[in-house]
């Protein structure tokens, strides 16, 4: 019997004490207990959808630190969570009594600004890499909120206010360093390890701990962008969606319809009345980029029209630190978005009970698209817009009545294919994990899970279990 078989035989007590004396002998960040005076602080930070009481919260300084935990909780058996931002909409970026890798101190960035790259560590947020690297008129595309970790988001594939011009997140990812399940710190790119370099483009927190990226940067600098709002009337809605594929692939576009927020900009007479609130966003000459958005302000008589030149960074809403709520979401892949299906969206949008209904459309198509779908471990390249609903409440005792109505307004969209994004599926079960990826990819995943984490360690995530031998 090895000498850490017998450590960890007796109580759960002895086993976390070696492991807190462990970690801070061998690590450099903040190793937090339930002792500690933040620990509640830090707990309750770590996911808005669970919270949890972890034995040890790691706070890591480098890809070293990160390398010691993982290597503890594989010797003894702890779970292991790992936080970015902590937005898992399934809650796991913590652990009931387990280990929480929480990257928040990781923040680092370099940009090389003569090859347009930038390496940058995992606990920086969209909005503070995007702040970064707006000082020299350059960007990488993530999503539509600031606050996001760029390594749940980027794992997952990333898809924002860049998609049609510069494709998904994952289509700017050059190289990777990750700590594996048996605590090596590998370099990935297409030359290296190039399996692990393919599967972590989409396929989530699967194969490791991400702690670095290495991106591409693109020419963006002052863009013509901002907020439409418009009447949300069937007709309206399937002409925007329309237009904004037709539209040049500068564009980019994400649509919320949902009650008029009680905001200053909004005339009082639309407050509480359904809406659809667009986020434009061309990048490319400001001239040119007032002519694409024109046919927009065509389509209805604007209720708001907030669209001019600004700074890429402004296009980034700043989350509400005080807006605590939890939320009930389903999402899926659609093709068409006409008058039939924006009539499907507000029926289902007047069912809902939340504080806060949203229905959402993102158009597709673009740089995107012309990636081959085998590429990356995101395999959705074809489909032309996602979908999805959203509805925001306090009570977590309501839960089941408001994943119900989004399950079933989503399903009332469903147009066939049933595909999902994974970064968009909720605490929704097995199959639906299984729809973010169609079988060969699945396969292919599973199979190089296998290979880099046999035991599963990491699967506190939208899990794909090894492929058996």
């Amino acid at each position: 019997m090895s000498f850490l078989s017998t450590t960890f035989i007796g109580t759960q007590e002895n086993s976390h004490s070696y492991a807190i004396s462990r970690l801070r002998a061998n690590v450099k960040g903040q190793v937090i207990t339930r002792q500690d005076a933040d620990y509640d602080a830090v707990r309750t930070g770590l996911s808005r959808e669970a919270v949890r009481r972890p034995a040890l919260i790691v706070r890591p300084v480098d890809a070293n630190d990160v390398a010691q935990v993982v290597s503890l909780a594989r010797e003894t058996g702890m779970e292991l969570a790992v936080r970015s931002g902590g937005h898992s909409l399934a809650g796991f970026g913590t652990s009931e009594g387990g280990i929480v890798i929480d990257l928040s101190l990781m923040k680092g960035i370099e940009i090389n600004v003569q090859e347009r790259t930038a390496w940058a560590e995992t606990g920086l947020t969209a909005g503070e890499y995007t702040e970064a690297a707006a000082k020299y008129g350059l960007a990488t595309g993530f999503g539509d909120a600031p606050s996001v970790g760029i390594g749940g988001l980027t794992t997952g594939g990333g898809i924002g206010y860049l998609v049609r011009k510069y494709g998904l997140t994952i289509d700017s990812l050059l190289a990777a360093r990750v700590v594996t399940a048996d605590g090596e710190i590998r370099y990935v790119d297409a030359d290296n390890h190039p399996d692990l370099f393919w599967a972590i483009r989409g396929g989530g927190g699967n194969f490791g701990v991400v702690t670095h990226f290495k991106f591409q940067l693109h020419p963006v600098d002052t863009i013509v962008g901002g907020m439409l709002v418009l009447p949300a009337t069937p007709e309206v809605i399937a002409a925007f969606a329309a237009q904004a594929e037709a539209a040049p692939e500068e564009l980019s576009a994400i649509v919320n319809i949902l009650p008029a927020p009680p905001m200053p900009f909004v005339p009082a007479e639309y407050h509480g009345q359904i809406v659809m609130l667009a986020t434009l966003v061309y990048t490319g000459d400001v001239e040119e980029g007032m002519r694409a958005v024109a046919p927009f302000r065509q389509l209805a008589q604007p209720i708001v029209d907030m669209i001019g030149p600004m700074p890429y960074p402004a296009i980034y809403m700043p989350d509400d630190p005080d807006m605590r709520m939890v939320s009930a979401l389903r999402s899926t892949f659609i093709n068409e978005i006409d008058v039939q299906t924006a009539r499907a969206m507000l029926d289902h949008l007047r069912k809902s009970t939340a504080m806060m209904s949203i229905a959402q459309f993102r158009v597709l198509g673009g740089a995107m698209a012309r990636v081959p779908a085998d590429a990356t471990a995101y395999a959705f390249r074809a489909n032309r817009a996602m979908v999805t609903f959203i509805g925001f409440y306090q009570d977590p005792a309501d839960a089941n009545v408001h994943n119900a109505w989004a399950a079933e307004a989503i399903g009332a969209l469903n147009q066939g294919e049933n595909a999902v994004y994974v970064n968009f599926v909720a605490d929704e079960g097995k199959a639906r994990v299984r729809d973010a990826y169609p079988t060969a990819t699945w396969e292919r995943l599973a199979a190089i899970k296998a290979k880099y984490d046999p035991t599963n360690l990491f699967h506190l995530n939208q899990n794909i279990a090894p492929k058996s031998r």
